[in-house]
């Protein structure tokens, strides 16, 4: 499965999954600093420009990451999780199952996602709101299509799923830096890179060939207006 690259392309791909009457969940997943944000944002912020505003001024198209299913550090330290934090097992994966339940059948009020503050390195709920009015919910996280429960219930909840994927050298490198900017002297940084993320990726990477689209984070990343 050959990436695509072409944002506009992926924006009308997107919006051909909305139901005349109804809601779209698609899912954007791949390994830690792929481009999964990047890519969910951009194509959140596209339709929204294409398609203008829903019903009584709202918007028609939302993003929702996973982040905010992170388990909080208090839990994670009485897990004796907290050196594996971004882990399959440190995120509440029924809560976000839930949460996706949720978006499919609640589309008459606003839902409230919750989401992450990397300045405290902690969730925060009632962060992302989903209005009525939404039309395409564009679900962002790591772990989308692993197969084992919980996760295996969420692709039959989305419309589509689609793969971000980026060289290890090029997540590597977004991975420092971030993990830098939260805090972590250079050392730190790459090790935890290489040790927790690059073990986390092993197992996302598995899950590509259950995507229905590959994307090139780079491409997209680096793309011109």
């Amino acid at each position: 499965m050959s990436p695509v690259v072409d944002l506009e392309d992926l924006v009308r791909r997107a919006w051909q999954l909305v139901p005349t009457d109804g809601r779209a969940m698609l899912g954007i997943t791949g390994s830690p600093g792929a481009g999964k944000t990047t890519l969910a944002a951009a194509l959140a912020e596209r339709v929204q420009a294409l398609h203008g505003e829903g019903e009584e001024g709202g918007a028609v198209a939302v993003h929702v990451p996973m982040d905010g299913f992170h388990l909080a550090n208090a839990t994670l330290d009485r897990l004796g999780l907290r050196d594996r934090k971004g882990a399959v097992e440190t995120f509440d994966g029924w809560g976000f199952v839930a949460l996706l339940r949720r978006l499919a059948a609640e589309t008459d009020h606003t839902v409230y996602a919750p989401g992450f503050d990397r300045a405290v390195e902690e969730g925060v709920t009632g962060v992302h709101a989903v209005p009525a009015s939404a039309r395409l919910v564009v679900v962002e996280g790591n772990y989308l299509l692993v197969d084992r429960e919980p996760w295996s219930q969420v692709r039959d909840l989305l419309a589509e799923a689609w793969f971000v994927e980026a060289s290890p050298q090029e997540r590597t490198a977004r991975l420092v830096v971030r993990h830098e900017a939260g805090g972590r002297s250079p050392e730190a940084a790459r090790a935890w890179a290489d040790t927790v993320d690059g073990s986390n990726a092993v197992l996302i990477d598995a899950t590509r060939e259950r995507a229905d689209l590959v994307v090139s984070g780079v491409a997209l990343r680096t793309a011109g207006p």
